[in-house]
């Protein structure tokens, strides 16, 4: 029996097939386009599909015996469809900027405060229930002939099993969804005027949706006895597939984007949580929640850094150029892409300060590399009220596999961090929660203990800690120094 994960992206999607003992065999992976204009950023859902079925086909036709797969995605984006499940319009992004009036207005109607306390998130326009609200405004045709809303996960889900359902985790980025009762939020809907009835059925993360249908095996090349899982949205199953199941680890998802994942027992102080922004998503062990604090710019700030200044080095080469151990001593604001938690400052713009003529590009990527840590520590640091008790990290991702990276990040934290040999967390989390719901593990401890592997442990160092925080204490001030300097 063989085991999957496929993991939708914004830009592609990939498809990892894992054995009966949880081993990684192969994986298949198909990219597609989005479009990015002024004023819209959207992307076609049906070439984004086929993209699944390519991925899908590619493995079964290696994998004949390949008989649970689990279906995790990116957030926010959702598609109303007609009744046989054919988009009806090309899907809005979350950093699509349309919704912004709506989402006011919709705060107007409730407040803040009671939007939070439901969702558990703070009112933004990035979230769906605002964008569905500008479709229904601008485009009431569409809504009036819209049958279902889909999210990306149970869009594919439907269309591999025709069940319409979605996970919790996934149903919390619309902004509708509520976190204690684990339902719709009628309440929310109604004031968006949005029916909430073609919303899909809210389920459990790892819930299997069933078997795939004939059409989608002969699409595919699918055994028809292969069972579809809902997973999750994506930084639940990399969460899962660091093996954190308990408020004593987070998860440092060291990516193209940096997301700290710490995990709660409870849920959290919701006030705290959105001041800064924070999100509050049900977990996959009951009870349990977690929370994003994320910089848009992680793996992919060290990458512009050294495609811009490195002069064909890689990352290793830039690493070892720096020859020291020791704060570069320059300011790096992470904000290449605007500010994630806790500001949520799309308008923030990236700094480097303390430039002299005799800073080198290996100094320069030193920096930056301090620059993430630093604004993870200030997200750490803004969390510190709400109910955070973890001891240590867990490391996924391509940033895991650099040794100064963690070292500094243990030492700028003051926590013990364990990189894993998984980079992929997400397809791997998405793997076990398939492996848990077709009866291959018993549970996801046991699933951990097959397919969670840890490679090394970095432990802080008291004397590198305090120089870090000396300079620490001057980065906090620098976005507040700089915002109102650019626009």
């Amino acid at each position: 029996m063989k085991i999957g994960g496929l993991d939708i992206g914004t830009t592609g999607c990939k498809l990892t097939v894992f054995d009966e003992t949880g081993n990684q065999l192969d994986k298949a992976y198909r990219d597609y386009p989005v479009c990015r204009a002024a004023g819209t950023h959207e992307m076609d859902i049906s070439t984004l599909m086929d993209s699944v079925y390519a991925v899908l086909g590619e493995m079964a036709a290696k994998y004949p015996d390949l008989m649970g797969i689990g279906v995790t995605s990116f957030g926010e984006t959702f598609v109303m469809v007609d009744g046989a499940g054919k988009p009806l319009h090309n899907a809005m992004l979350y950093t699509d900027p349309r919704g912004a009036e709506e989402c006011t207005e919709l705060v107007s109607r409730l407040g803040a405060e009671r939007i939070a306390s439901v969702t558990g998130l703070a009112p933004h326009e990035m979230y769906s229930i605002s964008k569905l609200m500008w479709l229904k405004k601008h485009r009431p045709e569409l809504y009036a002939a819209a049958k279902r809303i889909h999210l990306i996960e149970d869009f594919v889900v439907w269309h591999l099993t025709h069940r319409a359902q979605i996970d919790y985790s996934l149903a919390t980025r619309t902004m509708a969804f509520d976190i204690q009762t684990l339902t719709w939020s009628r309440e929310i809907f109604e004031a968006a005027g949005i029916d909430v009835s073609r919303m899909s059925e809210p389920v459990p993360t790892g819930t299997p949706a069933g078997t795939v249908t004939p059409e989608a095996a002969r699409r595919t090349g699918l055994n028809q006895q292969c069972v579809i899982v809902s997973v999750s949205h994506d930084q639940v199953a990399a969460a899962v597939g660091a093996g954190a199941f308990d408020g004593s680890v987070a998860v440092d998802g060291a990516g193209t984007v940096e997301c700290l994942t710490p995990i709660y027992d409870s849920i959290p102080d919701i006030e705290i949580m959105r001041q800064g922004f924070f999100s509050v998503v049900p977990y996959v062990v009951p009870g349990k929640y977690v929370a994003y604090a994320f910089s848009y710019t992680g793996g992919a700030l060290l990458q512009w850094c050294m495609e811009t200044f490195g002069k064909g080095e890689s990352n290793e080469s830039m690493e070892r150029a720096y020859g020291t151990d020791t704060p570069s001593g320059l300011l790096v604001l992470p904000h290449f892409a605007g500010a994630a938690t806790p500001y949520m400052d799309t308008g923030s713009k990236g700094a480097i300060l303390g430039l002299t003529t005799a800073t080198t590009a290996a100094d320069l990527y030193r920096a930056c590399m301090e620059g993430v840590a630093y604004e993870m520590r200030l997200n750490y640091e803004a969390l510190s009220g709400s109910g955070i008790h973890f001891t240590k990290l867990h490391a996924t991702g391509g940033g895991a596999h650099s040794k100064v990276w963690m070292q500094m990040k243990a030492d700028v934290l003051n926590l013990p961090i364990t990189a894993l040999k998984t980079v992929d967390a997400g397809t791997v989390g998405s793997a076990m929660l398939t492996g848990v719901a077709v009866g291959l593990f018993s549970d996801l401890r046991d699933a951990a203990a097959h397919m969670v592997q840890e490679r090394e442990t970095y432990y802080p160092r008291a004397e590198m800690h305090q120089n870090y925080m000396t300079i620490y204490e001057r980065y906090k001030g620098v976005y507040s120094a700089v915002r109102p300097l650019v626009r």
